[in-house]
């Protein structure tokens, strides 16, 4: 049994821990109402109850410091950290930036109708993120907003952000538990094939797709109106075919299904990030820097030809031969671009990535990235 203790989700712990374990973190930003950005998941402060004032129980009626007197982290706190620094802007680690909507009775939400102020607001994080981004010059490759909001290609363009961003369809209420989140976006989901989900994302100009796991998953992806994707045959065939050489993300990846996202070029927001999970239950080793200390063939291969019995040795082998991204020669980085590209299809040329390969692995690298950080974790977030 491993005696790591996981940290509060979004918390600074839990980031430093995320983006130290795997490719990079996924986190979840707020405007608070002295217009500072924090880190923070919930529509309401995720503390006890009897420390919230009824009247004033969201996150956009909080100034920053009281929020961060309760534990929660601000973005700035974030990027100011030494740690996130080196991973993210040295050695070409990923953080998606997720923009939340504030709730419609919150200060700024709006009300339950009004999806211009929503937009606005989101443009408003958007500006508030990239001073922060620019003054640390944080690589924008290294970097991707979203947001369940079906205007924010209008919230890009009204920022005029210059960072890669995506929406995250379908989309789900503002407001309500997750579970009835998900079910409410759940039509939206029934007549949205991914082939019909990709052209949309192409169509406004996002730079990914961000997807749930059920496009993926027997028995949901069956019920879709259209033909559905896979992770094996010829479903797997046919969503390579849509998807060309776009990123697709996709949350939750579950233990189970991991390993075979990865395999399928697919990029995992993953919930466990025990340092312990080492060994997937179909018998293969969890290698946890697919782009940002990637494996060459011969490496892979001798990773594959490990078993339970001394995958651990071999794990440990490895992470202390093969070189990160931001330590390979140029060689090195082309070639295993070209392994990428004849492995999953890429449809672009690998001598157009020439100017871009110092800063961080291709765009299109399969990555695992931490949720929240180092994963979900039980309410109240604060305790």
């Amino acid at each position: 049994m491993s005696d790591w203790q996981q940290p509060p989700e979004n918390s600074l712990a839990s980031l430093v821990h995320g983006i130290t374990h795997c490719d990079g973190i996924e986190l979840d930003l707020r405007l608070t109402s002295d217009n500072e950005l924090v880190i923070h998941h919930d529509a309401k402060v995720s503390i006890a109850k009897h420390l919230l004032d009824s009247d004033n129980q969201y996150v956009e009626g909080w100034e920053l410091d009281d929020l961060q007197n309760h534990g929660f982290c601000s973005f700035r706190q974030l990027i100011e950290n030494q740690i996130i620094q080196k991973n993210w802007r040295d050695e070409g680690k990923m953080v998606c930036l997720e923009l939340k909507r504030p709730h419609p009775k919150s200060p700024i939400g709006g009300g339950y109708f009004n999806q211009k102020r929503v937009t606005e607001s989101l443009s408003k994080m958007i500006d508030n993120a990239s001073l922060l981004l620019d003054e640390f010059e944080i690589p924008k490759s290294n970097i991707v907003f979203y947001a369940f909001h079906n205007k924010m290609h209008q919230s890009i363009k009204t920022s005029n952000c210059k960072y890669n961003w995506a929406e995250l369809l379908p989309v789900v209420p503002r407001f309500g538990y997750g579970r009835f989140k998900r079910l409410m976006a759940y039509p939206q989901y029934l007549v949205t094939p991914f082939s019909k989900l990709i052209n949309k994302h192409k169509q406004r100009g996002a730079s990914m797709v961000p997807c749930a796991i059920e496009y993926f998953q027997p028995f949901y992806n069956r019920l879709l109106i259209g033909r559905s994707v896979g992770l094996s045959g010829k479903r797997l065939d046919y969503f390579q075919n849509c998807r060309k050489a776009m990123p697709v993300y996709v949350w939750p990846a579950k233990k189970n299904y991991e390993a075979r996202l990865l395999d399928s070029g697919i990029t995992g927001l993953t919930d466990n990030l025990d340092p312990e999970f080492t060994w997937y239950k179909d018998g293969k080793p969890r290698w946890r820097f697919p782009a940002t200390q990637p494996l060459d063939i011969e490496q892979q291969k001798r990773l594959n030809n490990a078993n339970f019995a001394n995958h651990r040795d071999i794990l440990k082998e490895l992470y202390s031969e093969v070189p990160k991204w931001s330590e390979c020669d140029l060689q090195r980085k082309q070639t295993i671009i070209q392994s990428w590209r004849d492995r999953w299809n890429w449809d672009f040329n690998t001598e157009d990535m020439k100017a871009n390969l110092d800063y961080a692995p291709p765009w299109q690298a399969v990555r695992l990235i931490g949720h929240r950080g180092a994963g979900k974790s039980p309410r109240p977030v604060m305790r």
